[in-house]
C-alpha cells in the first residue's frame, strides 16, 4: 500500500483467493490483483501482462514472495532432508531466477529501463545460530546478493536497476514461531535495539521500498540496504 500511496498503480499476486481479494479491496482502482503461485514459472510474466493491460506500463518488480521450508526439514546442516532443501531453494531463490528474468525480459523488450527490488534476509551474511539455524534458508538469502549483484552490473547499461532489501525479524505470517518465543522477544530486543529494541513491522520497509521502485533510486544499482533495526551491528544477548 505504500507505493500506491506514493502514486504508483501496483499488480499484487497472491495464492489464496481470500488474501487477493482483501487486497483487491485495499488498491481500490489503483490496483489489480493474480492469484497465483510465484512458484509457477509463468507468473511473472501473466502479472506484467496484468500491468500492460490494466496500466499501460511495466515500471518495476518487487520480489517477495519466499519462505521458510523448516516443516519440511530445512534446519541445522545435518539435519536438512532432500525435501526441506528443494523446498526451500525453490520458494527463495528459483521463484526470484523466474521473476527476474521474467522482468528483465520485459524491459529488453519494451525498450526501456526500470527497478527490479528483490527481498533478501540479513541471515544472507549475518548468521545468528541459537535461534535462526535453518542453512537452507540462509544460502537463498546469500545467493540472492550474488545473483543481484551479477544481474545489476549487466543489465546497467539499459538502465535496468537490481536491488536487495535485507530485513531482520520482522512479524509476518513467516516468524510466527519466533515472535510466539518469550525467550527469543527477549533476545531480539538486543540484536535490534533500535526504537526501543522490537521485532520489525512491515512498514518498517515502506519509504526503502518506495526508494528502489521509484526515480529516486536512478542512479543506484547493485546494492544491499539491510532495514534491520540494527541487526549487523548488535552482537545480541542470550
Amino acid at each position: 500500500m505504500a507505493c500506491v500511496k506514493a502514486g504508483a498503480k501496483v499488480v499484487a499476486v497472491g495464492r489464496s483467493q481470500e488474501s487477493c481479494d482483501s487486497i483487491a479491496t485495499d488498491l481500490g482502482q489503483q490496483g489489480a490483483v493474480l492469484v497465483a503461485d510465484a512458484t509457477a514459472p509463468d507468473t511473472a510474466d501473466r502479472a506484467i501482462d496484468l500491468a500492460l493491460q490494466s496500466f499501460g506500463s511495466f515500471n518495476g518488480l518487487y520480489h517477495v514472495a519466499g519462505g521458510s521450508g523448516r516443516k519440511f526439514g530445512d534446519g541445522p546442516l545435518h539435519e536438512i532432508t532432500d525435501e526441506g532443501w528443494e523446498k526451500t531453494l525453490n520458494w527463495n531463490l528459483t521463484s526470484l531466477f523466474q521473476s527476474n528474468r521474467a522482468a528483465a525480459r520485459r524491459f529488453l523488450e519494451i525498450g526501456h529501463g526500470g527497478s527490479v527490488l528483490n527481498l533478501g534476509s540479513v541471515l544472507g551474511t549475518s548468521p545468528s545460530s541459537k535461534y535462526f539455524s535453518t542453512h537452507a534458508y540462509a544460502t537463498t538469502k546469500a545467493a540472492i546478493i550474488g545473483f543481484t549483484k551479477s544481474v545489476a552490473a549487466y543489465y546497467a547499461k539499459n538502465d535496468i536497476r537490481f536491488n536487495v532489501l535485507a530485513p531482520a525479524l520482522v512479524e509476518t505470517p513467516m516468524a510466527q514461531r519466533a515472535a510466539a518465543d518469550d525467550t527469543i522477544q527477549q533476545f531480539i530486543k538486543t540484536k535490534q535495539p533500535l526504537d526501543g529494541g522490537r521485532i520489525g513491522v512491515p512498514s518498517d520497509l515502506d519509504q526503502a521500498t518506495i526508494y528502489f521502485l521509484g526515480n529516486g533510486s536512478k542512479f543506484t544499482t547493485g546494492q544491499v540496504l539491510s532495514v534491520d533495526g540494527g541487526w549487523t551491528v548488535s552482537e545480541g544477548q542470550y
